[in-house]
């Protein structure tokens, strides 16, 4: 097993991703404006609840009575249950409804949903890897209350992550696809990595992904990442110890933490889906891309085999 899964998971983040660390403090201290209502206060107990993990920390609203909320506001919070439990039922219903009821702040309600919905499942995974203890996390000493144009903080955390560089391309990109296909994220599901490709992985092994427990083609250092995607997926309150302990026997603690944040990177998919935004470029076969190193991204590349 490795060693170095020690400390606590806010200071593993912060030792092997401090600028990762940064932008996902931002996107915490995000408390978009919605309506009258503390909408993204408040998704951030729905999302707790539905994930049966610890809230991420709220701002200071003064009392409020939720048997009060709007009709608006209670379609808000269905949406937002829904969004983390499974974002690929939302449909165009919801979806009216929602942007019926916010308009112009809908996107930024979103976002703030995605972040209510994936940073808990990223800290519970961290400590549970690295531990838990006092130098954990921490409230955001400001509050970011202006913006209703959130996806800035996203794309900053999104360019971030792919800046890190201990995974290699297979094993990102596996990764990548179980949870594309899990979110039911149309465009996701029909990239393929230029990296990857070149480096070996097929349709082969990509076919292998969503049946990986029985797979005798993936490696066991592959089928690791993908249980972690699962749990942390479906039952990120609860995950085994079976499975933290995988990541720690094939995964070095810096690349445990990629691949966490990776994770978190690859649920950005959920606002595209949650939107009805996640259309493929092709209507046939699959894109090649790639994600260059300064974050961003080639589309309509050339199979490198």
């Amino acid at each position: 097993m490795n060693t170095g899964f020690d400390g606590t998971g806010a200071s593993a983040l912060r030792r092997h991703a401090p600028d990762v660390a940064d932008a996902i403090d931002a996107l915490v201290a995000l408390n978009p404006p919605t309506t009258g209502e503390p909408l993204a206060a408040l998704a951030r107990a729905t999302c707790a609840t539905a994930l049966s993990l610890p809230p991420l920390p709220v701002p200071d609203t003064g009392e409020f009575d939720a048997a009060t909320l709007s009709d608006g506001g209670r379609a808000a919070l269905e949406f937002a249950e829904q969004m983390s439990v499974d974002v690929s039922a939302i449909d165009d219903p919801m979806r009216s409804v929602l942007f019926a009821a916010l308009a112009d702040r809908s996107a930024a309600f979103v976002t703030s949903v995605y972040v209510a919905d994936w940073t808990p499942r990223l800290r519970r995974v961290l400590d549970q890897l690295f531990g838990a203890g006092e130098d954990g996390w921490s409230a955001p000493a400001h509050w970011n209350e202006s913006p209703t144009d959130t996806w800035p903080l996203v794309d900053a955390f999104i360019t971030r992550v792919a800046g890190l560089g201990e995974l290699d391309p297979v094993t990102s990109e596996v990764v990548r696809l179980r949870a594309a296909r899990q979110h039911n994220c149309r465009i996701c599901k029909s990239l393929r990595n230029r990296s990857a490709l070149a480096a070996g992985a097929d349709e082969s092994t990509f076919d292998e992904i969503d049946d990986h427990a029985s797979s005798a083609a993936l490696s066991d250092r592959h089928k690791a990442a993908l249980a972690l995607v699962d749990a942390m997926v479906w039952q990120p309150g609860f995950i085994d110890d079976e499975v933290i302990d995988a990541i720690r026997v094939h995964f070095s603690p810096a690349q445990a933490v990629e691949l966490v944040v990776t994770m978190m990177r690859n649920a950005t998919n959920k606002i595209a889906v949650a939107t009805g935004a996640d259309a493929a470029n092709v209507s046939d076969g699959v894109e090649i891309y790639e994600i260059n190193r300064d974050g961003s991204m080639a589309f309509g590349l050339t199979d490198p085999r």
